[in-house]
C-alpha cells in the first residue's frame, strides 16, 4: 500500500538506500583522508582572500601571467612568515644556550639565587628560600638528579619534537596550497557558490558577501592590532632596556592576535624588571603598556571591524574567543565568520517578516486602542448615570 502511495518500488527504496549509504562512507573517507590538511587549507584561504588585491595587481595590471603571479605571493609571504620565525627560533635558541649553561654553571658552584624582593614575598618567600637552600647544600647531588629528571621525562622532548615537525609540514602544506588558491581562487569560489546557490538559492549571494567581508575585516582589524600593538611594546622593551626586546615583541605579535592578551605580555616583563631591581624601568613599562599599548585595542579593533561589517563588537569579540576555544588559533578568523552568517541569516530572516511581525504589533495595538476606548466608554455611561 506504501509503495503505492509514494509510486516507488521496492528495488528503488532499497537502490536509494544504498546510494545513499555509499554517498555517506565516501563522504567519511574523504574527510579521513584530507583531516590532517583542513586547517592548513583554511589558513591559506584566509590569507590567498585578503592578500588577493595585491595578486591582482600583479596579473591585471603588470600583465605577469597566472602562474607567476601566484609564484610571486607566495614566495612574499612565505618571507613575510618565515623570516620572523627563523629569527625568533634562531633568538630563542641562543636564550636557552644561555640560559642553560649559565644554570649549570652556578649549580656547579653552588650558587642559585633570586632577587631579595622575590624571597620577600609573602607565603611563598620562605619556600623559595628553603628550596634554594637546599639545592645549593649539596650541588653534586643536585645536578645528578636533575640528570635523572630529564632522562626519566625524555619522552616529552620527543613529543615536542613530533608537534614541531607536524606544525611544520602543516606549515609547507598551507604554503603549497597558497600557491593554487591563488592561480584558481577566481574559479573555485564561483564552483563554490554555484554550488551553493543550487542548494540554498539565490540568496546565498549574500551569505557569501558578508563572509567575505567579515573574514577581509577580522583578518585587518586583529593583523593591524597586533602589529601595531607589537611594535610600540618594543619600543618600551628598548627603552626600558628588557633583554632581546625583538624576541619579546615578536611573542607580544603573537599573544595580541587574542584580544586584551597584551598586558600578559608586557606586563610579565614589567613584573620581571621589577623583580630584577629595575623598578623604574618596570614601573614605566607598566605606564607605556597601560596608556599607550593597550589603547590600541581598544581604537583600531573595533573600529576596523565592526565600522567595515555593520556587526557589533560583542559578537566579534565572543567569535573570536569562542572560535579560538573550539577550532585553535584558526579559530580567531573562523569564530566571527560563522557568527557573521548567523546574523545574515536573523536579519534576513527578519525583513522577510517584518511586514508579519509589524502587522501583528499593530493588531495588538488596535486591540488593545479598542479595549482602552471600550473602557472609557463604560467608565463615561458609569459617570453619567450617576450625575442622573
Amino acid at each position: 500500500m506504501i509503495e503505492n502511495i509514494i509510486g516507488w518500488s521496492k528495488e528503488l527504496v532499497i537502490q536509494r538506500l544504498l546510494a545513499i549509504t555509499l554517498l555517506v562512507v565516501l563522504f567519511a573517507l574523504c574527510f579521513k583522508v584530507v583531516q590532517f590538511f583542513i586547517v592548513p587549507a583554511l589558513w591559506a584561504a584566509i590569507i590567498a582572500y585578503v592578500t588577493f588585491p595585491l595578486y591582482n595587481f600583479f596579473h591585471t595590471t603588470v600583465k605577469f601571467s597566472p602562474d607567476f603571479s601566484a609564484l610571486i605571493m607566495t614566495v612574499v609571504v612565505s618571507l613575510f612568515i618565515g623570516v620572523p620565525l627563523v629569527i625568533g627560533v634562531f633568538i630563542l635558541k641562543e636564550e636557552a644556550v644561555n640560559l642553560y649553561s649559565t644554570l649549570l654553571h652556578r649549580l656547579e658552584a653552588g650558587y642559585v639565587d633570586v632577587p631579595e624582593k622575590i624571597k620577600s614575598l609573602p607565603i611563598i618567600g620562605q619556600q623559595i628560600q628553603d628550596f634554594l637552600e637546599e639545592i645549593n647544600k649539596d650541588p653534586k647531588a643536585t645536578l645528578s638528579e636533575l640528570k635523572q629528571w630529564i632522562q626519566s621525562n625524555i619522552s616529552y622532548g620527543k613529543v615536542a619534537i613530533d608537534a614541531v615537525f607536524r606544525n611544520l609540514s602543516k606549515l609547507g602544506m598551507m604554503v603549497m596550497t597558497l600557491y593554487f588558491f591563488y592561480r584558481d581562487g577566481i574559479s573555485l569560489v564561483n564552483q563554490v557558490r554555484q554550488a551553493l546557490r543550487n542548494i540554498i538559492g539565490n540568496s546565498i549571494d549574500s551569505y557569501i558577501d558578508s563572509v567575505g567581508a567579515t573574514t577581509q575585516a577580522v583578518v585587518y582589524g586583529i593583523g593591524l592590532t597586533a602589529l601595531a600593538q607589537a611594535i610600540l611594546a618594543g619600543i618600551g622593551y628598548a627603552v626600558a632596556d628588557a633583554p632581546n626586546p625583538i624576541l619579546l615583541s615578536l611573542l607580544t605579535l603573537v599573544i595580541a592576535f587574542i584580544p586584551f592578551g597584551t598586558p600578559f605580555a608586557w606586563g610579565g616583563v614589567s613584573v620581571w624588571l621589577i623583580s630584577q631591581g629595575h623598578t623604574a624601568e618596570g614601573v614605566g613599562l607598566a605606564l607605556w603598556g597601560t596608556l599607550v599599548v593597550s589603547w590600541v585595542d581598544n581604537l583600531i579593533r573595533p573600529i576596523v571591524i565592526s565600522g567595515a561589517t555593520k556587526i557589533p563588537f560583542i559578537i566579534i569579540f565572543i567569535g573570536v574567543l569562542g572560535g579560538l576555544t573550539a577550532f585553535g588559533f584558526v579559530g580567531l578568523f573562523i569564530g566571527p565568520v560563522v557568527l557573521a552568517i548567523g546574523l545574515a541569516v536573523w536579519r534576513e530572516w527578519i525583513s522577510q517578516h517584518k511586514n508579519e511581525l509589524f502587522a501583528g504589533m499593530a493588531s495588538n495595538g488596535d486591540n488593545s486602542n479598542d479595549s482602552n476606548n471600550a473602557n472609557n466608554s463604560n467608565n463615561t455611561n458609569t459617570i453619567n448615570s450617576e450625575q442622573c
